[in-house]
């Protein structure tokens, strides 16, 4: 049977990642347990310790791992029936596949991951730049290419065995009624995190197309690396959550040097500028218009160059993504790597963060919008307040962080001290006990009751602070002290999150909503515990706060307590 291969740059024509799914051929990459080499320098910390915490990496560790592997990556747009068999053998003739996995976007796409470098040379010797007639095209070569044909596909009634999972959230219906199947409310956190965490694949495809728009930089700067923070690698984000990716120059070479050996200098044919900011603001213009005209799959492109953080905005087709791409954010890197850390200190962080946020969405607190909403960031970092002020501490402030960096770990960005140890061995955390249930409640009950209108939060030192300004809510940011995350919130916004942290504080308190019902074996079971918490509430704001009494503000919240008590009327209410 004669095969005919060709492959070209194609595109797809929808933003939405629909499916996923990872299969694996050859060793695993294992992750490594201990780092006893330096890394490149990039933002902030230069060294990975040789003595982290077992079982723990750093941030650094874990994205030099994953660029590594998206630089032997190909990403391969091709037939939903393609034959699995045929186009891993195909693949197989340049070289060893380390891992391979299927998805769904408009189309079905394969990351492939080359066990060397040199697959890809071979892989692209073959590879054509498709002829067409009605148009001119640019030669341009990435590593996104297309499967045009690879001999006879599989039947349309036959199975292909690619199984593919879906790589979008759950409607939140369907979360509701998961969750109540559940045997206690710690369970029901564990497994809403497993539901709305990033998987396996969706982080290598974050990184692939990071690496994939690297190769468009990298013509205007060479040694340059383009890589993911933000909700993408910090533990906290959730899938369909928007690609932020940093341009980092300070990788390249000589960049530093005072005096180079040889004598020689680079010469620069650079205009004069006024500002970092106006260098920043060419960079990214250069970048965006190569990206617009050159960048397969990349539509929609806009130069957002006037914002606080200048920054280039487009839609990656083939992998679904919202991206975003910055070159002079350092202090997000820095904060980005704060949240991993916290993250990885105690598995409680995140369960607590991903079960707030899913809950603030539920009830319209926060908004993918822009506007006087308060911001998932906002909402972390009110979380990590939270868990410092229990006794004992769940995890450390940011002032006992940086006491136990070492020289390595200093980092100062524009004039603002971003130093905190990167060792999760010197990490030695109070015993704290509590079980996420509890940590819920007391969340709850701890915001319903909070003075925001005298006091700031911070989780530098650990402690509420006198507000250095009239701001509805008011939170520090970690490293920029003088600046407030939260002051695009309004009253208005900060009354609702008061009154609905009052609201559940009581519905988690009261028996019927905060117990399993044993023996309980109908299909769709009555929402409970966390459940309960997600069905949508009309809440009174209450003004000035005061301390709501012990009973339903609701009808809804009447008519659903009534729903438990009696099954029989469950589908009536």
């Amino acid at each position: 049977m004669r095969l005919t291969r060709s492959f070209g740059t194609t595109m797809a024509s929808s933003l939405a990642v629909c499916r996923l799914h990872m299969k694996g051929r050859g060793s695993l990459v294992k992750y490594l347990r201990k780092v006893d080499s330096y890394l490149h320098r990039t933002i902030g910390t230069n060294v990975v310790s040789a003595q982290e915490r077992e079982g723990c990496k750093s941030l650094y560790a874990v994205q030099a791992e994953r660029q590594e592997q998206a630089e032997r990556s190909v990403l391969i747009s091709c037939h939903t029936r393609t034959n699995e068999k045929k186009f891993l053998k195909y693949l197989s003739m340049h070289g060893d596949i380390n891992k391979y996995f299927f998805y769904e976007s408009y189309g079905m796409y394969a990351v492939v991951e080359f066990a060397n470098r040199e697959s890809l040379a071979s892989l692209f010797e073959e590879a054509a730049i498709p002829i067409v007639s009605h148009e001119s095209m640019v030669p341009f070569k990435s590593r996104l290419l297309s499967l045009r044909n690879l001999g006879s596909a599989d039947p349309p009634n036959q199975q292909s065995g690619q199984r593919c999972q879906s790589q979008t959230t759950i409607p939140i219906n369907e979360l509701i009624q998961r969750l109540s199947k559940e045997g206690s409310i710690d369970q029901q956190m564990t497994s809403l995190t497993d539901v709305y965490q990033l998987t396996e694949e969706n982080s290598r495809l974050r990184f692939l197309v990071c690496s994939l728009l690297k190769d468009i930089a990298a013509a205007y700067f060479p040694e340059c690396t383009i890589k993911p923070f933000g909700s993408s690698v910090n533990g906290f984000g959730k899938l369909g959550c928007d690609l932020d990716m940093f341009l980092d120059l300070d990788g390249i070479s000589g960049r530093n040097a005072k005096m180079p050996k040889s004598g020689f200098l680079l010469e620069y044919q650079m205009k004069q500028t006024n500002s970092e900011r106006a260098v920043t603001q060419s960079i990214l213009s250069v970048i965006g218009d190569c990206v617009d005209q050159f960048g397969p799959g990349c539509v929609g492109v806009q130069k957002i160059l006037n914002a606080r953080c200048p920054l280039v905005r487009f839609a990656h087709q083939p992998s679904g993504f919202q991206c975003d791409l910055t070159a002079n954010n350092r202090v997000a890197m820095k904060s980005t790597e704060l949240l991993y850390l916290y993250g990885e200190l105690d598995p409680r962080v995140r369960h607590l963060v991903f079960t707030v946020r899913c809950w603030a969405r539920a009830h319209a607190i926060t908004s993918s919008i822009p506007g006087a909403w308060i911001t998932n960031f906002s909402l972390t970092v009110m979380v990590l307040f939270f868990l410092q002020r229990r006794s004992p501490s769940v995890i450390p402030t940011l002032d006992h962080l940086r006491d136990l960096a070492g020289p390595a770990d200093k980092s100062f960005i524009e004039g603002n001290d971003c130093t905190f140890v990167s060792d999760f061995g010197k990490i030695h955390l109070q015993s704290n006990p509590e079980t996420l249930e509890r940590l819920l409640c007391e969340f709850f009950e701890f915001y319903a009751t909070f003075p925001f209108n005298k006091m700031s939060i911070s989780i530098r030192q650990g402690k509420e602070l006198n507000k250095p300004e009239v701001a509805p809510l008011h939170i520090q940011n970690p490293f920029e002290t003088t600046l407030n995350v939260s002051k695009n919130v309004n009253a208005t916004q900060l009354d609702r999150f008061v009154a609905l942290c009052k609201e559940s504080s009581w519905l988690l308190q009261q028996t019927e909503t905060s117990k399993a019902r044993g023996g309980n074996v109908e299909k769709a079971p009555a929402p409970w515990g966390l459940a309960s918490l997600l069905v949508p509430l009309q809440v009174a704001v209450t003004k000035g706060r005061k301390k709501r009494r012990p009973e339903p503000a609701s009808e809804r919240i009447k008519s659903l307590l009534a729903s438990l008590k009696n099954p029989n009327q469950q589908k009536k209410s």
